[in-house]
């Protein structure tokens, strides 16, 4: 096994203690054995074991001050170091992971964090037996929108559609950006009568935006909404799928409506 130098350098300081103690016990029992009888040889041989001593711990304590003290303290401030790389490296990686999970243009979460939370709502409601819903929204005749007032309306329309979301669902509900004009909840614990209420509010709210385009241009906007409860067996993708497929029932019945 090889030893790292500063383990070299503690035995070494332990050695020179453990000599000191010895010289210790060696000086006590010539000193103190020869007290009544002993001649001039055994009490100086005593005395030069009492000086051996006092040299080691002499040498002990200048290893320790010179030595050990620096190496500590060395090692202490490389440890606040590294411990202060490691910090900042956990700050990155839950930055970028929380800019692979979130939508870099609304703020909102992005389709796979979506789809990991479903599950985990799904998971976790099908132990208590709770009522989860989702509803899927999408912006209506959102092409025309970019037609006609450029890509930087479209997306102007899209962070104020993200902030409606935000406004209108609740703390534990998941709002994500599927992908264009596209959006989705997750709202747990409730019925479809109060997911109906819920999608309802929302596209109401969303009706009444209204975006400055510089002089006398303002645009509205309105959004059809696919609701769907989740039956307690089906998957993710399964319950994404029909309210996605009642999102376009509520296009094809005329828009600005809510399909459950």
């Amino acid at each position: 096994m090889r030893f790292h130098r500063s383990e070299m350098s503690f035995m070494g300081y332990l050695l020179l203690l453990i000599g000191a103690a010895a010289c210790a016990f060696w000086a006590n029992d010539v000193v103190f054995g020869a007290v009544g009888g002993a001649d001039e040889g055994d009490m100086a041989l005593g005395m030069v074991a009492l000086r051996v001593q006092l040299g080691l711990l002499c040498a002990a304590i200048v290893v320790g001050l010179f030595h050990f003290y620096p190496l500590i303290r060395k090692q202490a401030h490389e440890h606040v170091h590294w411990r202060q790389i490691a910090e900042s490296l956990t700050m990155k990686t839950h930055t970028f992971q929380r800019a692979a999970l979130t939508d870099p243009m609304t703020g909102l979460q992005n389709r796979r964090y979506f789809d990991d939370a479903l599950a985990q709502y799904m998971e976790e409601f099908s132990r208590i037996g709770r009522p989860l819903g989702i509803m899927i929204l999408d912006i209506d005749h959102f092409k025309s929108i970019n037609d006609t007032h450029g890509h930087d309306i479209g997306d102007e329309v899209i962070k104020g559609l993200a902030n409606t979301i935000k406004d209108y669902t609740r703390h534990h509900d998941i709002a994500a950006r599927i992908g264009g004009e596209e959006f989705a909840v997750v709202a747990p614990n409730v019925g479809i009568a109060e997911l109906d209420k819920m999608a309802n509010r929302l596209r109401l709210a969303v009706s009444n935006l209204v975006f400055n385009l510089g002089g006398n241009v303002r645009l509205k906007i309105t959004i059809s909404v696919g609701i769907a409860l989740w039956d307690g067996e089906e998957t993710g993708s399964a319950l994404y799928k029909r309210a996605d497929e009642n999102l376009y029932e509520a296009k094809r019945g005329g828009r600005n409506r809510v399909c459950a």
